[in-house]
């Protein structure tokens, strides 16, 4: 019999966990929370110092009544669920139900889940931090008492089924902030002007920079032409040269924001699936020859600490693998912004001795690009700068300089493994020249500019924004975007985020009725607030009961004066039968689209999908290959004759024959260029363009 009883959160964890601990440990998953506020009601006595009513999570009582079995037959239980506030409030949680003394020393966390962790956590074990579960429990309830307060009067005066979280609200409110910015933008135009010389047989070029030595900004084509006019007849002197060495630090290793970031730039992840995978790679994956082992640290951390051990391991492989001179002169270390705890390390491989290329077979194909950046990010981060030589040169032409700048790469450094925007840019090269000698001008290139407005938010943005802005917090920055999304506030338009009509109506009226609930400086200040009573130096009560007494008052008000608001739904009709009733069915706009609804409503609920038909025959019977929607809305290619025709595909079908074969030819779109690859397996045809 077990002598010990282990209680983490998943299946997936519990099976690496157990690997490690052996016959004396019995280790059982809680599937997550056991225990939560009900769903019915508020679950929050606003009149009793807002004590919080739990109870068992719906589902979860067979689960519950066989860890009380364990841990009855156990000498010891260990709670070892996710070492944050939220693992922290399911161990509380944990303890309550099995009768645990909080005091006991039963806690045990650890941040990367290897054999040396979890035989070290056993050893620390220690009580529950109450500090760490009234943060959350405080957030909980903040989060409760926003949503089942507000919400209602979303319902009565706006849509039935709306609902106002306190930091989901400040999250659809930077959009809509951002899209009334681009709408009320006003263009500003500028010039440029660009010289191209040629010297031994290489063109480079130089851009006008000051006349007179003072900075020169062209507005108009009249300026313009008056600076023309000026060096039409000019000669162009070399009249300095500076040469030097830049030096470029590689970036510290991750965090959650920073790799939901780049999962998104890199490998076009939506912050929930690049956590997903995370978790996955944390929780522990079946490698070939070791067995069930964690590859990843704890993935919810925004501290960019690597302990001693990792770094010694980290600059050991690069000396082996790279040779001493990619090592730095020092050890890098990196600053963790503001006052964020530094219990957690950054997001870093498990050991550095598994290089991605190595456990490839053992990864699916989204498992290995996650570790691969993860990887790469954190060996780049102990690596040597990257150094560049750059010259800048400044070129007279009577009264105006023009600029000329260039960069090569002298040493490599880190970029050899993880190469950032900038490195990827071509390296300008300008020749062997020398000050006062005269070049040959071959042209110039007047080009007009005009300013523009800014950037709708991406899933990088707007996660680097709440981050920068401190809304939220690690494990909160996926749900967020999920959140508005899901409930119709925001909608994805070419990987940008846009507001509806709807989520800009909730924010105007919160704005006008609860400003607090939709500020930035107030969600943010109440982040800190709660890294307080985690710190133990503020009560749970004594926040919420700052906000919720004025809050309390504004719903009042609020109840009064909000008038019933009817969003006018667009309805486009077409000629299109609904083959229930006979009516002619109408467009409407749905969280995955556009979709054809029955007028009939609620009488008839009937409703098709819109298929787009492309001018392309399906390459495997007669039929037209049809635009389709997945559940999540990602856009595939199919045939008009399914389900009797299976052919699918995720790239677009084009007319075009294969010239080796005959087949269609399938468009694939990147960043910078388009692949046309043929649909047929057997052949290997491909054809690229930029």
């Amino acid at each position: 019999m077990a002598k010990s009883l282990v209680i983490v959160e998943s299946p997936a964890k519990a099976k690496t966990v157990g690997k490690f601990l052996g016959k004396n440990y019995k280790v059982e998953a809680s599937m997550g929370h056991v225990r939560d506020l009900p769903k019915s009601q508020i679950g929050v006595n606003t009149d009793n110092n807002y004590e919080p009513k739990y109870i068992t999570i719906r589902g979860k009582g067979k689960l519950i009544d066989t860890l009380k079995k364990e841990a009855r037959k156990a000498d010891k239980v260990y709670l070892a669920t996710d070492p944050d506030r939220e693992g922290e409030a399911i161990s509380w949680h944990l303890s309550t139900i099995l009768g645990l003394d909080e005091k006991d020393r039963c806690r045990i966390e650890f941040h990367e889940i290897t054999k040396g962790a979890i035989k070290e956590a056993i050893k620390k074990s220690r009580p529950i931090n109450m500090g760490l579960v009234n943060a959350q429990q405080g957030r909980r309830i903040l989060d409760r008492l926003v949503g089942y307060e507000i919400s209602p009067i979303l319902w009565r005066k706006v849509k039935w089924g709306l609902s106002a979280g306190r930091v989901q609200s400040v999250a659809v409110r930077l959009i809509v902030d951002r899209e009334n910015e681009i709408r009320n933008f006003i263009p500003k135009e500028y010039w440029s002007l660009i010289a191209k010389f040629e010297e031994d047989n290489k063109v480079f070029e130089a851009k006008l920079h000051s006349e007179n030595n003072e900075k020169i900004d062209l507005e108009n084509q009249e300026q313009v032409d008056v600076v023309l006019n000026n060096i039409s007849n000019a000669d162009y002197f070399v009249s300095d040269i500076k040469k030097q060495e830049k030096r470029r630090n590689p970036l510290p290793p991750f965090i959650t924001s920073t790799l939901q970031q780049e999962g998104y730039k890199r490998l076009n992840f939506t912050a929930k699936k690049t956590m997903s995978v995370a978790q996955q790679l944390y929780e522990g994956i079946d490698v070939k020859g070791e067995g069930t082992v964690g590859l990843i640290t704890y993935m919810r951390t925004d501290s960019v600490r690597v302990s001693e051990e990792a770094q010694k391991n980290t600059e050991e492989y690069i000396e082996k693998k790279f040779g001493s001179e990619f090592l730095p002169e020092a050890r890098r270390t990196y600053k963790t912004k503001n006052n964020i705890q530094d219990a957690h390390e950054a997001i870093r491989p498990t050991s550095v001795e598994r290089n991605p290329e190595e456990i490839k077979s053992s990864l699916s194909s989204e498992q290995y690009k996650l570790y691969k950046l993860i990887w790469s990010r954190f060996v780049a981060s102990q690596m040597a700068s990257a150094i560049f030589n750059t010259t800048t040169v400044d070129i007279n032409a009577n009264e105006y300089i023009f600029k000329a700048n260039g960069s090569n790469l002298k040493f490599a450094g880190f970029t050899k493994l993880y190469s950032v925007e900038e490195d990827e840019k071509e390296n300008t090269s300008i020749p062997d020249i020398n000050i006062n000698q005269k070049l040959h001008l071959k042209e110039i290139e007047p080009k007009q500019h005009f300013t523009q407005p800014p950037a709708r938010f991406t899933e990088a943005t707007i996660v680097k924004t709440l981050e920068e802005n401190g809304i939220g917090r690690p494990s909160t920055y996926a749900p967020i975007i999920s959140t508005i999304v899901d409930r119709g506030y925001v909608v994805r338009e070419k990987k940008t985020f846009m507001p509806t009509e709807l989520g800009e109506i909730v924010t105007e009226l919160l704005k006008e009725y609860f400003s607090s609930i939709v500020d930035v400086e107030f969600t943010a200040e109440m982040e800190k607030k709660l890294d307080e009573v985690e710190e133990g130096k503020e009560n749970w009560v004594n926040i919420v009961d700052e906000f919720y007494k004025p809050l309390n008052v504004l719903i009042k008000i609020a109840e009064e004066q909000i008038s019933k608001i009817t969003i006018e739904e667009e309805v486009e009709e077409t000629d299109i039968l609904c083959d229930k009733c006979g009516k002619n069915m109408v467009i409407k706009k749905g969280r995955y689209g556009k979709f054809l609804a029955c007028p009939g409503y609620p009488e008839c609920k009937n409703t098709k999908a819109i298929v787009e038909e492309l001018n392309v025959s399906c390459p495997k019977c007669s039929g037209k290959v049809v635009v389709r929607r997945t559940k999540k809305g990602r856009t595939f290619y199919g045939c008009s004759n399914y389900p009797e025709c299976d052919f699918v595909s995720w790239g677009k079908p084009t007319e075009e024959k294969c010239p080796k074969c005959g087949t269609i030819l399938i468009e694939k779109t990147t960043k910078t260029k388009k692949q046309f690859k043929c649909f047929n397996d057997k052949c290997d045809y491909i054809r690229e363009e930029q």
